[in-house]
Order: C-alpha cells, then structure tokens, then sequence
C-alpha cells in the first residue's frame, strides 16, 4: 500500500497515529534475514541527514499519511504469508507510538526488526535491533548536501555517534552492526566504533555480527562498489550484506 501520496486529511485521525511513508510487501533486502518475505512499515521522518539516505522521502523531504494504529495493523495483517515486519524509515525510534506499534505486533506474534540508526533507545519488545551506525562520510558536507543548504553538516556530525544508545540497544536485544560502506577508507572508522562499543557493553559483539553493505541506490550505483566491499568484508573477517531489493527491483518505491 503506497501512502507516500496522501495527505494528513485522507486517512483516519482518531487514536495514536505514526506518519507513515509507505507500508508494503516484499523481501528484506539487507542483513541476516535478506530474503525473508516482510511486511515493511516505513515511517517518515529522522534525526539525521546522510547525503546518501536511500529514503530521501523520510528524512531530507518528508512525505507521509497520518495512519492510526489500527490502520497499520489491519493492512500488516493483510499480507497472510509474511510473519515478519520490519519497521524502518526515516528513523522510526523519534516517534514514540513506534513502541506502541511494537508492543501491539509482539502480542500478534509477529516478529520484528527495526532498522535503526542508533541514536535512540527505544522501551519496546523487538526481535532483531537492526542498527546502522552513521561513519562521517555519510555527513552531508556543502558539496554533498542535496539540498544545496549545508544547513545540517553540524548537526549530523554531532549526533551521528551515540555512545549509550547505541550501547543500550545492543545489550537489549538480539542486533546486527550494518555499516554503509563508501570506500575502504571507512573501514578504520568502522573498527574504532567497534572497538568503543565492545568497550560499553555487556554483549559479546562477534565479528559474524558485523555486516559491511556498499553504498547504492541503484544497480549501477551498486555495481561500482560491491566487489571491493565483497573484499574489504573477507580480509576483516565480517559478514557483507548485499542490497537484494535494488538487485532485484533497483530503485523502485515500496520494494
């Protein structure tokens, strides 16, 4: 069901509501469970704005219909042959009907990602923390901004790293590292937030939990980059992470 069309007065207002850019079936493209036919509940808006953001819809212009609760339930429930949802976005965690949400799909018996950022704790039941830590290319630099503004180059870069969070949400529950990956000078970055992390948790953080994925959001885009983070994945020893939605379908909406 596309919704990225809507407007706030289409749909029902009455109970708690999330701003929701597009909810759709089809396969989790990314991390361990890519393949996994899942209903996608795409919230729209985010605390951060990475140049590269492959839903520019939910973050550098938002787009959305204000869906209740009920509403997103009852067209999750449509789609009969998938038991996983994955909530993403945008950064789904800003909006605190999220754990609601979460709440009421873990009482359904539906399991659930959350693709998250990182800089949020949520107090809700989920099934795999999803988290993609934000490295500093992604910070959208004057030249990289695709608003052309440079309005957001500071406040991404001071809060693009959230220790405790990100601490948190691994210690709380089952999680994968995703890290977007520009080039292999990323990857010194990469070791010293997991160096920091392993510090600040509990958890044993394994390298089979460490997934590198390549920048792109489209076949070509990808087709630059995926051997050598293919390589970059095998000489570190951690997992890559293809993006099966644009092999598949490149860059079309609500796959």
């Amino acid at each position: 069901m596309p919704v990225n069309s809507r407007t706030d007065s289409d749909g029902a207002t009455e109970g708690e509501t999330l701003p929701i850019n597009e909810l759709f079936y089809s396969l989790q493209g990314e991390g361990k469970l890519a393949g996994v036919p899942s209903v996608f509940v795409r919230t729209s808006g985010c605390n951060l704005r990475c140049w590269f953001c492959d839903s520019y819809h939910t973050s550098w212009e938002p787009t959305h219909a204000q869906m209740t609760l009920d509403e997103i339930v009852e067209e999750i429930q449509v789609h009969e042959k998938a038991d996983h949802v994955v909530l993403t976005g945008g950064e789904p965690l800003i909006h605190t009907e999220s754990a609601t949400l979460l709440e009421r799909l873990n009482e359904l018996g539906y399991h659930t990602t959350v693709e998250t950022n990182g800089t949020i704790q949520p107090g809700a039941p989920i099934d795999l923390a999803s988290i993609s830590p934000k490295l500093s290319s992604s910070t959208p630099t004057p030249e990289r901004d695709p608003k052309g503004e440079g309005e957001w180059e500071d406040r991404h870069e001071e809060s693009r790293i959230d220790m405790d969070a990100l601490s948190g949400l691994v210690d709380r529950y089952e999680s994968q590292l995703k890290f977007v990956v520009t080039g292999p000078d990323d990857l010194v970055e990469i070791e010293q937030i997991l160096d920091r992390v392993r510090q600040a948790t509990e958890t044993n953080i394994t390298d089979s939990d460490v997934l590198l994925m390549p920048e792109g959001t489209t076949r070509d885009e990808l087709d630059e980059r995926r051997n050598a983070v293919a390589e970059l994945a095998m000489e570190h020893g951690y997992r890559y992470t293809p993006r099966l939605h644009v092999d598949l379908w490149n860059d079309a909406p609500g796959t």
